[in-house]
């Protein structure tokens, strides 16, 4: 048998697909090939996320090669999946996460609180661009989209002091050595599910047994109490919404921003480690009645 694993077309897309690759292959004698996929948030790169609309933006063509038989696997960067999946797919694995934390990078390496009275950030994420708005309310958002390399490129190209990536996907491209300074947790509340990835079968599949080894119980915990903050509260890509979810021995503590009629409300919780669901759930309603 050989296993077709659909990905995005992106250099980390890929990058992350050889990683899953490499675990099958790791416990089973199985031959695996990439098929590589333009979802519409790829194709569309004038617009913003939240202008685009819809959810599901970077997978809905990956999973219909599940869907379709023309795939076994998928592999997305967990922030990308909406809170509601297909009735006939499920997540089979969520392998052990990456660092959560976002970072910035510079066009001469200066740091974030260094950079000069009014300088111009690159994002189109609301989440960066809010909470980067409260730690400087001088400095101007641009809004830019592309993979990693072109976000980077476009520094220079649009005369931008900076930009703001996931640090997850610099280090898996071993490209650490652009960081001019990662922002605390506190500083800037991850993306739903920042760093981890998601392998993706149909329910039922024989794919299933090539890949459930993969799953990371603590950071499959971690990430379903996020998706259930971002669930409770209807959270996708038009939203202004993180959280960060954190194990320490039998407990969970959780952080979590929204934004309600225009204010950033941050919140945590703590609690059981086996009420992983309800956590998310009880910190989303803790933020709605501030």
């Amino acid at each position: 048998m050989k296993l077709i694993l659909a990905t995005r077309k992106s250099i980390l897309a890929q990058t992350q697909t050889d990683m899953v690759i490499e675990g099958i292959k790791n416990r089973h004698e199985v031959e695996c090939e990439k098929l590589l996929i333009e979802t519409l948030g790829d194709k569309i790169l004038d617009r913003t996320l939240d202008k685009i609309g819809g959810k599901g933006l970077f997978i809905k063509e990956i999973e219909a090669a599940l869907l379709e038989d023309k795939a076994h696997i998928a592999v997305h960067s967990m922030k990308d999946m909406p809170y509601e999946l297909h009735e006939e797919l499920k997540i089979a694995a969520v392998p052990e996460r990456e660092d959560v934390r976002d970072v910035f990078i510079s066009n001469d390496g200066t740091p974030f609180m260094e950079l000069p009275k009014g300088a111009k950030v690159g994002t189109s994420s609301r989440r960066r661009a809010s909470q980067l708005k409260l730690l400087r309310e001088d400095i101007e958002i641009v809004p830019i989209r592309g993979n990693v390399q072109t976000r980077i490129r476009k520094i220079k190209e649009l005369g931008l002091n900076g930009t703001v990536l996931a640090a997850a996907g610099l280090n898996r491209l071993d490209m650490k050595d652009v960081v001019a300074n990662y922002f605390e947790i506190n500083q800037m509340i991850p993306a739903i599910g920042q760093g981890a990835l998601g392998v993706e079968t149909r329910i039922g599949a024989r794919s299933f047994d090539y890949v459930k080894h993969l799953d990371h119980t603590d950071t499959r915990i971690c990430v379903e109490a996020e998706r259930s903050f971002m669930k409770e509260l209807k959270g996708d890509c038009q939203s202004t919404i993180g959280a960060h979810a954190k194990l320490y021995g039998d407990m969970i503590y959780m952080v979590g921003i929204y934004e309600i009629g225009g204010r950033i409300i941050k919140k945590d919780i703590e609690g059981k480690r086996e009420e992983f669901i309800n956590l998310g759930k009880n910190l989303a309603k803790k933020i709605t009645m501030d």
